[in-house]
């Protein structure tokens, strides 16, 4: 008999956070335009409808993935508890549900509508690449880091569509940088996790090195500072926000990246940024809140 909480959890519903990246449009590109949501509540509801649709589709992808890494996930000491791993949920059923997850993320995406670009074509993007991520391209060194930084683009512009506007091109490189950091990062305590065995659940995680991903993560942590402050300081953000007021959010970025990576190289949990983002840890997520409040003070007080 099937248990349906099992069910529920193979579709890692705790990672539907990282689809928050779809409302930036809605808080960054407006910022001047009459407050935060005033007179934009078409705007959030196609935003909405987006989200929704990468949050099915993200589980569409979580589904396959659990599928064909079962054998390797049974090897290793966390991911082995996963519902289809642990066996709590057949490969059958969960190649329904994902087939059924994925026709809900393109019904999501067609009420979210679109300008000048419909976004349904971004979502059915979206779950394509995680597919071929999924059984093949992250087992290619850094192809797979890319992957997931292009995953956050596009949650990015499938929002900037959904809203009707057009964000701006500091915003996109920090996304990307930020999710380049956070993937690698990932990688380097998959790494320290598994120590010398670490081949045996990802063989890929035999080609990376520890020097090599403290070097990459540095560098792009670095570029996520530079791009987001590049973007509170750019002539369109002062117009947007009526003042150049959001650079008093740099600090919060600046600590934000910085504790991460202490969590990563100290091994208390920087290899889920999910988990982190939810309260993992105090320090990042009262300054998490006091990044969203001082953005929130920000937009209220533009227009």
């Amino acid at each position: 008999m099937m248990d349906p909480k099992a069910l529920i959890l193979a579709l890692r519903p705790h990672q539907w956070v990282k689809n928050v990246f779809v409302f930036a449009a809605l808080v960054f590109a407006r910022g001047s335009q009459g407050g935060l949501f005033q007179g934009r509540m078409d705007d959030v509801r196609r935003t909405l409808w987006a989200f929704a649709a990468f949050c099915l589709g993200a589980s569409a992808i979580y589904l396959i993935n659990d599928i064909v890494d079962r054998e390797s996930d049974r090897r290793h000491p966390t991911k082995s508890k996963r519902p289809i791993a642990s066996g709590r949920v057949g490969a059958s059923t969960a190649m329904a549900m994902s087939v059924a997850c994925g026709a809900g993320a393109i019904l999501c995406a067609l009420q979210a509508e679109g300008s000048p670009v419909a976004v349904w074509p971004v979502v059915v993007g979206y779950m394509a690449m995680n597919w071929a991520y999924s059984v093949r391209l992250k087992h290619v060194v850094l192809v797979d880091a890319f992957c997931i930084a292009a995953g956050f683009l596009l949650r990015v512009i499938a929002g900037a569509l959904a809203a009707g506007v057009v964000i701006s091109h500091w915003l996109l490189l920090c996304t990307m940088f930020l999710a380049l950091f956070l993937a690698l990062c990932k990688r380097k305590a998959e790494m320290d996790l598994l120590g010398d065995g670490r081949g045996e659940h990802r063989a890929i995680l035999r080609e990376y090195n520890a020097a090599f991903l403290d070097q990459m993560t540095t560098v792009l942590a670095a570029c996520t500072i530079v791009t987001y402050t590049m973007y509170t300081v750019a002539e369109e953000t002062v117009v947007k926000f009526d003042g150049d007021r959001l650079v008093w959010t740099v600090p919060f970025v600046v600590f934000g990246l910085g504790r991460y990576l202490f969590l990563v190289h100290t091994q208390k949990g920087g290899g889920s940024p999910t988990k982190i983002l939810l309260g993992g840890d105090v320090l990042f997520a009262i300054n998490t809140a006091g990044w969203i409040a001082t953005v929130a003070w920000v937009a209220s007080r533009a227009g």
